[in-house]
């Protein structure tokens, strides 16, 4: 699995260096030189970290960090500050305003790696157990696997995230705009019917276990994950 890093640094060398650094541990580095540039790359693809410097060309970065933590589908992505500004209010500032990390320049890029591996770990998509459950649905994402009382449910990859947001959200009614955000992406050019087509799809899969109707259709709006 790609673990995307995005380095949102106006100061070429400096970003080249990090990206550098990055694909050396494994990781797929995504550059910005600004803040308008960083928010295009997040229309196109969900990093699962990103790097912030403060100085920016054409806005901070902790106006950057605002846009992102008001953002329904990437605002829990972790975030470290990586700046030149050494006082204490400032790094106090970043930490309050959305920062999970601040190191300061010069940085060591070792010490940079260890804390990107460090709140990789603790963030949501890494950790050690990625198990969803709902009544006798189980879902282990990191295998890839769904059961429903213990039986294997075969599931498309479409299929397989559409059901990982119903059961990250149980009983709570989901609109169609949001799971499009969700499992699509934000700003991907894909219809309303494409969800309709796609929950129909997971219907029909769980339809052998008898669970096709906990998918229901709220009229309108979108759908909900709930018992019968």
């Amino acid at each position: 699995m790609h673990t995307n890093i995005l380095i949102v640094e106006d100061d070429m060398a400096i970003r080249e260096m990090m990206a550098f650094s990055l694909k050396r541990e494994g990781f797929d580095a995504i550059k910005a030189a600004s803040g308008h540039e960083a928010l295009e790359q997040l229309n196109q693809v969900h990093p699962d970290l990103i790097v912030v410097d403060w100085g920016l060309p054409d806005m901070s970065g902790i106006d950057l960090i605002d846009s992102i933590r008001r953002d329904e589908v990437i605002k829990e992505v972790p975030i470290i500050m990586l700046t030149a500004r050494s006082e204490e209010q400032d790094k106090i500032k970043g930490l309050e305003r959305g920062a999970d990390d601040y190191l300061t320049k010069p940085a060591s890029m070792l010490e940079l790696m260890a804390r990107i591996r460090a709140h990789l770990r603790r963030s949501k998509g890494f950790e050690t157990s990625h198990k969803l459950t709902y009544q006798d649905i189980e879902m282990d994402a990191s295998a890839h696997e769904v059961k429903v009382n213990e039986l294997a449910v075969n599931l498309s990859l479409t299929e397989f995230k559409l059901l990982k947001l119903f059961l990250q959200n149980p009983n709570k009614l989901l609109a169609r705009e949001h799971i499009l955000n969700h499992v699509w992406g934000r700003n991907t050019f894909v219809e309303d019917r494409t969800v309709d087509v796609h929950i129909l799809r997971l219907r029909k899969a769980l339809k052998p276990h008898a669970r096709d109707k906990w998918i229901q259709t709220v009229r309108g709006i979108g759908y909900k994950l709930a018992s019968m």
